[in-house]
């Protein structure tokens, strides 16, 4: 209360000190401004005073005097809140106190794709300009250390969504929030699985939903396309999937599947090494966690594209070979 009552007496004190018409110009007033938009950031820990030095430094037309004792008076200067902020012309310095007090900061946005891979997600961070970029020199495991992850591979552990943050903040926790926005969704998905699926660990089911991802674009066959998988890995058949296969050879990749790439092994090869492949493959979106660890149950062990974006299950070779025959003639399937 007397705290209140010392900043009222202040307050009253500056309208006393330069008049009651002269006070109102003071704060209601257009501050000039060195340019159309002017962006500023308070520093966390930054008092009033500093700000205001800040403030006026940016090139906000005003006094950080009287910044500075108006805040003071008018009870704000305790409450600022560190952040970035944007100003336009037509500002009032009344209006610049409440922005400060009220935390309304300046905010980015950057989207990440479901079925994107993680050298994609950190090629569009690093070019943000509204990211301060801490992890632009990191190594992809020096980047999971300082995250706190415990899996030695990022590929697949962040979730795709649209993020907004403040300007100029971490880029790292940007990661972080993706990071653990994934482990969550993850293991609530775990948590409502069928029973007796052949996975062992929410990992498995990670790298299995990233193939689905990758698989189909079709919200509709989502739940197919992971029941052919998991009756696969059920009776040990090798799951044979394309996109696996592609992305084992990274950037080395031409643009066009051939025989030679699913003949030639590497670990991600599921052509010619039985399971899941050792990591993901991709950044998996719910709808893929969700038909990963609940798909319908269904006798189809084989699926060929269409052509149109749909597939085409069967549930024995001889109709999958049929529907190679006629959607993809010198072709191949899953």
């Amino acid at each position: 209360m007397k705290a209140f009552l010392l900043r009222f007496l202040l307050f009253v004190l500056f309208l006393a000190g330069v008049g009651g018409a002269a006070a109102w110009w003071v704060l209601e007033r257009p501050l000039p401004l060195d340019a159309a938009q002017i962006d500023f950031t308070v520093q966390r820990g930054a008092n009033m005073r500093q700000a205001a030095q800040l403030i006026h430094r940016a090139g906000v037309g005003v006094d950080p005097a009287v910044l500075y004792w108006v805040a003071r008076a008018s009870g704000k200067a305790e409450r600022i809140i560190a952040g970035s902020y944007e100003v336009h012309q037509g500002l009032t310095l009344w209006q610049l106190l409440l922005k400060l007090s009220n935390g309304d900061v300046s905010q980015s946005a950057l989207t990440v794709v479901e079925g994107w891979n993680f050298r994609q997600m950190r090629a569009l961070i690093d070019a943000h300009p509204h990211l301060l970029q801490d992890t632009a020199a990191l190594s992809d495991s020096e980047l999971l250390q300082r995250i706190g992850a415990s899996e030695s591979h990022p590929e697949g552990l962040f979730f795709p969504d649209t993020y907004l943050f403040d300007k100029h903040s971490s880029a790292l926790a940007v990661y972080r929030r993706a990071y653990l926005a994934m482990q969550e969704r993850l293991l609530a998905a775990w948590e409502e699985r069928h029973p007796q699926l052949p996975l062992r660990n929410p990992y498995e089911a990670l790298i299995l939903a990233s193939i689905i991802e990758k698989e189909t674009g079709r919200a509709d066959e989502r739940g197919l396309v992971a029941s052919v998988f998991i009756n696969r890995l059920r009776i040990g058949m090798r799951l044979q999937t394309d996109p696996t296969v592609i992305y084992g050879y990274g950037e080395e990749f031409e643009g066009r599947l051939r025989r030679r790439h699913l003949d030639t092994d590497h670990p991600w090869n599921t052509y010619t090494r039985a399971g899941l492949p050792p990591t993901p493959i991709a950044l998996p979106g719910p709808d893929a966690l969700a038909a990963a660890l609940r798909p319908p149950p269904s006798e189809y062990f084989y699926f060929v594209a269409r052509g149109d974006g749909s597939s085409q299950f069967s549930r024995n070779l001889a109709d999958h070979n049929r529907a190679v025959n006629r959607y993809q003639r010198g072709g191949g399937g899953s």
